[in-house]
């Protein structure tokens, strides 16, 4: 059973398609990057994994059933993160997102099992005596991880979790998803600005644009001809020491994007 089925799938926001009629699947135990520029559609399409969108049109299957909200087997860490919950310890900031509503955590002895099972799975036990206020932001998103994992899920959705990091906390994060992916035979769809950071930890990527959609290896999405579609302008794709470039008039797509978000992001720092 794969994890994610799309079939003419159609997303709109405001009487906009976002994504018009896009077919794909992501297999179970899949760890899939999602890329594409600013708008392409990559928050929207976790949105309508996550039962909070209604497609326009098409179908959208999520574990072999129609995607619906508050499933415990999709786990979600979402792109927008302000300074809420500063105050708690690393352990209660956790157990918060697990309650009835965020702020009030689980008091049963499962659920305390469950956050301690969470922060085990992240290596972020020596973190939940902590204070959030006194954590790095590579510490932070390590409790953010362990907030997804809650439910034990099945398919983890990761919204951005590289913003405000340096590369070295990039590389960090990047490799603990991948390990918690392997350790639990989970699917993963994990969004960014730029392929690089990703590079020898995804399966495959899924390019976003132009309301269209490409899935496959990095060789045969990451390319001129199929990027410059996407964009819907001319591209040229370099490759340097291992790493890829996105190129239009000059100027590096993928890092002008980054540079850009990166500047309306207020949040935890390396």
């Amino acid at each position: 059973m794969n994890a994610i089925e799309c079939e003419g799938l159609t997303l709109a926001l405001g009487g906009r398609d976002i994504l018009h009629r896009i077919t794909l699947a992501v297999a179970a135990r899949e760890f899939v990057g999602v890329l594409g520029p600013n708008g392409a559609g990559k928050t929207t399409l976790m949105r309508a994994i996550l039962g909070l969108l209604a497609p326009r049109e098409g179908q959208l299957r999520v574990l072999g059933r129609p995607a619906a909200r508050g499933n415990r087997a999709v786990g979600y860490m979402p792109q927008a993160r302000g300074e809420q919950g500063l105050h708690l310890r690393g352990w209660d900031f956790v157990a918060a997102a697990g309650g009835p509503r965020w702020g009030l955590p689980w008091r049963g002895a499962a659920e305390r099992a469950a956050v301690d099972r969470a922060l085990a799975l992240v290596d972020a036990t020596a973190l939940a005596r902590r204070p959030l206020a006194a954590l790095s932001g590579g510490e932070r998103q390590r409790l953010l991880l362990a907030q997804a994992l809650l439910g034990e899920p099945r398919l983890l959705l990761l919204d951005e979790p590289l913003i405000s990091l340096d590369p070295h906390r990039q590389a960090e994060v990047v490799a603990l998803v991948r390990q918690v992916q392997q350790s639990l035979g989970i699917a993963v769809l994990f969004s960014a600005h730029e392929i690089n950071p990703l590079l020898g930890a995804m399966d495959r990527v899924l390019y976003l644009g132009a309301g269209k959609a490409a899935i496959g290896p990095v060789a045969e999405v990451i390319t001129g001809p199929v990027l410059s579609e996407l964009y819907a302008t001319p591209i040229e794709v370099l490759q340097v020491r291992g790493r890829f470039f996105v190129m239009s008039g000059g100027q590096d797509m993928e890092h002008a994007a980054h540079r850009h978000e990166h500047a309306h992001t207020h949040g935890g720092t390396p």
